[in-house]
């Protein structure tokens, strides 16, 4: 069997595969590469070829990488990883059938992310000091990623031509190069005027990166950068221990469903490819419509005795 890493190996041959023909996002890539070599590195261990496996095999490997600790979300992904790579081997006519298509995924309780309530996020909000340079850019970001829920990688690659002011708008590259057009709030539209019209120029100053967000130093704005800033100010209002720019990100989503949103347009406002992955915010839409229906309702709650 060819090793993970030799020239046009299964391994090689999908992952090219995912990324040129599925436009698989890098991380996508990376997340992938990473779980199957540990899966390559255990069938040389046991010296089989992926091409020669039965279901029973696949469980092996299963309850091998489980049993290092792995949580059921882990094993879930690890599942998804070979069902997609034994799809393409299957498509590419390499195997007559799939060890791992029989495979379950792991049951696991669905869980709502962490995320802040109104007034956390307020304290977050206006926890920059608007009058300083960096103070100025800060609150511009952490505005616009409540008012969008863009992901932080999203933020560290928007392009100062991506915003258009004046009709309230960004146009965003997500997970595999998708794009997609996402509002933002007037709030968030005064802050990006300020930080563009004195701050930004500040820092960016001749080598301007065309980044929206600049750094200190006049570079883009890293992902890390842009995570260790929201951290900082997660400490000075004592949200530390809670604060991620994916809470941030589910607070954004969350206060929308709690507000009545549908998930079919939070669904398009996240970015996410299936409605499956937005479900996860189902519970809210479901108290929601019990409010509605209890306020509305001639024998709802509000409605008895009346």
């Amino acid at each position: 069997m060819a090793g993970p890493s030799s020239p046009r190996s299964p391994l090689e041959q999908f992952l090219q595969y995912a990324e040129f023909e599925k436009g698989f996002a890098t991380n996508t890539i990376l997340s992938y590469r990473r779980q199957l070599e540990k899966f390559f590195a255990f069938l040389k261990g046991r010296r089989q070829d992926c091409l020669l496996l039965d279901e029973m095999d696949i469980l092996d490997f299963i309850r091998s990488a489980g049993g290092k600790g792995g949580s059921a979300s882990s094993q879930a992904h690890l599942i998804s990883v070979l069902k997609s790579f034994y799809r393409f081997l299957l498509h590419d006519d390499l195997i007559a059938a799939s060890p791992v298509a029989a495979v379950a995924l792991p049951k696991k309780w669905a869980r709502l992310p962490k995320y802040l309530s109104l007034e956390e996020v307020t304290r977050l909000l206006e926890s920059p000091d608007a009058a300083t340079v960096l103070g100025c850019r800060d609150k511009a970001v952490l505005e616009l990623m409540y008012a969008t829920g863009l992901r932080v990688s999203e933020v560290a690659h928007l392009k100062a031509a991506d915003v258009y002011l004046g009709e309230g708008f960004l146009r965003v590259r997500g997970k595999g190069g998708k794009e997609r057009v996402v509002p933002f709030s007037d709030v968030s539209r005064d802050c990006l005027k300020a930080y563009l019209d004195s701050s930004r120029p500040a820092l960016a100053g001749a080598g301007d990166p065309g980044t929206l967000f600049v750094n200190y130093g006049g570079g883009a704005f890293s992902r890390q950068g842009l995570w260790k800033m929201i951290k900082g100010y997660g400490e000075k209002v004592g949200l530390a221990a809670r604060l991620t720019p994916h809470v941030l990100r589910h607070s954004f989503a969350t206060h929308l469903v709690e507000k009545g949103a549908d998930l079919r347009s939070v669904q398009m406002l996240l970015g996410h490819s299936s409605i499956t992955t937005t479900e996860i915010y189902t519970h809210l839409a479901k108290d929601q419509l019990k409010r509605i229906y209890d306020q509305f309702h001639p024998r709802g709650k509000k409605g008895k005795g009346e």
